[in-house]
């Protein structure tokens, strides 16, 4: 098997420059290793844009990064290009494949790269984001681009690859810059892994939220409310009550006490917080009386108000307070994305304020709720340590604190985790969780973060047992990570065939004639009082077609009412989970109806 880079210090070197330098390390060798695809996918960002600027010679390119969904280029051309023309441009690098081009490297000084790409704004942006003195350039043919690499030694490697979508982008993702066409692609090192990525694809795009939320009435976006601002529809304001009711009565279960803070505090919070320092790009403000507010983009510093307003004894503690928050982070547009990247987003979230002896039993507490709802939903998960970042407050001292308190309660109960370098949050490190859907994608939900910094830069205390003053230890813990994202993740999971205890509409009632409308009443009253919901169909519509209707909606029960039911008091029963037709009696459908919107309990 081709050797295609050298993994040196935890750095990914190509062949070419790990000669040039004498650098020796683990191998890399052509497969599907999370190593070997970055490079792999690296070079055909490289060869898709070289077919580009064969095509249109006016191209000029932006970057090409590679990506969690494989690879992209942003650039410009004069021509329109469309869907229609990614099999041309797929053409053109496999006749570039043909050609088996070796791929070289070169460095010159910045100014050197500024003088040769004098007539191209783009790299010129490019080279604006870069802080060292030289740059790197890799060449392919008639192509060369500014990268810092690794590639492959050569494009005739390159076997298995599809371009699959294409997008405008802001130049650099602010929508204040030009908009730059945006190509993106997947590639793998062998045909079967193609396939089955492809296959996969098809199966997501069935399944996309945003496709299934407009045909089942969940949510919309409007153009004139804002982009990422999502307006909750009728069936999904249901659905998105039906979860805060069981996540409520979940928490109360455990402990936990509601509270709720303001959406905007003064700056001076933030300060005090690091948000202002260390995230305020991410927030919205303005001012009121002359002074700056802050929207919150989360949660934390709200519940730190509330655990001020009293006096606290270590008898007290742990304190947990939850709280369905609204947040608003400033998110590009050209990042949003359905429910999954939205501006304004509710936050099933929740702090405990302890003490340093019950973190390891907290965070155990905290595991164990997050499994039970997970497996209520159908989703596998695994765990990973997120440490310390770039920017982050707070001592060394404390983080290892802190990473090590969180390695050792998953260690001591023998549940398996792996390590996120660096993807901690500013203010501590956290266990995130994540989820693997009914196709096998993966999805970042819940995050469980240590924080010692926060409650120090807030002088928290409490009293100890010899009325010493004592710094509590503060989690932040989100399960669902937000009501938004969840939800866009579970319609993709259930195709919007929601099971019936998370279903919008649980049953839909379809009245044959008008003589049988009063019944129908009378049944979704005691449908009702179940806690079920329901819908009538009963508009001036040929029968069937008010059950396609209903079935378009997904609507797990569906139930036929004419003059046999309404004088009998049963129902003829069309169960869309099952594929199957029955009657039952109204006491029989009462308790069926019952036992399936309270089957599942976190």
């Amino acid at each position: 098997m081709d050797i295609i880079a050298i993994k040196h210090n935890d750095q990914i070197v190509d062949l070419q420059t790990a000669q040039a330098l004498g650098i020796s390390g683990e191998e890399i060798a052509y497969d599907n290793s999370p190593e070997a695809l970055e490079v792999i996918r690296h070079s055909c960002a490289h060869l898709m844009a070289e077919a580009i600027k064969k095509l249109y010679p006016e191209a000029k390119f932006f970057v090409g990064p590679v990506v969690k969904e494989g690879f992209y280029y942003d650039f410009k051309v004069n021509a329109h290009i469309g869907e229609e023309d990614l099999k041309t441009i797929e053409k053109t690098m496999q006749e570039i494949v043909k050609k088996k081009e070796a791929i070289t490297r070169y460095e010159i000084t910045k100014d050197e790269a500024r003088a040769k790409f004098a007539d191209d704004h783009l790299k010129q942006a490019v080279m604006d984001r870069i802080p060292s003195e030289t740059v790197s350039i890799y060449k392919q043919g008639e192509f060369e681009d500014l990268c810092r690499g690794p590639h492959l030694p050569s494009v005739g490697l390159l076997r298995n690859f599809k371009l699959t979508k294409i997008s405008g982008a802001y130049l650099g993702g602010d929508s204040q810059n030009e908009m730059l066409t945006r190509i993106y692609g997947i590639a793998f090192a062998d045909k079967e892994s193609l396939k089955n990525y492809l296959e996969m694809m098809a199966e997501a795009e069935k399944r996309d939220h945003r496709k299934i939320g407009a045909e089942m009435k969940l949510f919309t976006f409007r153009e004139e409310v804002g982009a990422g601002f999502p307006i909750w529809l009728p069936a999904g304001a249901r659905m998105r009550s039906r979860l805060e009711q069981l996540l409520f009565k979940a928490h109360r279960k455990r402990g936990y006490e509601p509270v709720r803070g303001p959406e905007m505090l003064r700056s001076d919070l933030w300060k005090v917080s690091g948000h202002y320092q260390n995230y305020g790009e991410n927030m919205y403000f303005t001012h009121i009386d002359e002074l700056e507010f802050g929207v919150k983009p989360m949660n934390c510093v709200g519940h730190i108000k509330v655990y001020e307003h009293d006096l606290h004894s270590y008898r007290d503690l742990p304190l947990k307070y939850f709280e369905y928050g609204v947040v608003h982070r400033h998110e590009m547009t050209g990042a949003l994305h359905g429910l999954f990247r939205v501006r304004e987003f509710t936050q099933d979230d929740a702090h405990i304020f302890c003490t340093a002896e019950q973190i390891e039993e907290q965070i155990i507490e905290i595991v164990d709720f997050i499994d039970g709802i997970m497996k209520s939903f159908g989703f596998e998960y695994k765990m990973m340590i997120s440490t310390k970042p770039e920017k982050a407050v707070g001592d060394d001292a404390v983080w290892e604190i802190s990473t090590n308190a969180l390695k050792t309660a998953l260690d001591k109960h023998s549940l398996k985790y792996d390590i996120d370098e660096g993807g901690g949050a500013f203010y501590g490190p956290k266990i995130d969780i994540k989820i693997l859907d009914a196709i096998g994608r993966e999805w970042q939900c819940g995050t469980v973060q240590l924080d010692f910094n926060l409650p120090e830069r807030f002088e928290l205390e409490y009293n100890g047992e010899e009325n010493v003053k004592i710094q509590p230890v503060m989690i932040h813990r989100a399960i669902l990570g937000s009501f938004e994202r969840f939800i866009g993740i579970l319609t993709e999971h259930y195709a919007g065939e929601f099971p019936m205890f998370i279903a919008p509409t649980q049953v839909a009632i379809v009245p044959i004639a008008e003589p049988h409308v009063a019944y129908a009443r009378e049944l979704g009253d005691k449908l009702m009082d179940l806690g079920a919901d329901y819908e009538i169909f009963d508009k001036n519509e040929s029968l069937n077609k008010r059950i396609r209707t209903a079935e378009k909606g997904r609507v797990p029960m569906i139930i036929v009412l004419g003059d046999e039911e309404v004088n009998s008091r049963n129902v003829a029963v069309r169960d869309r989970r099952k594929r199957e037709q029955y009657n039952l009696s109204e006491e029989e459908f009462l308790a069926l109806v019952k036992n399936k919107i309270n089957e599942v309990h976190f």
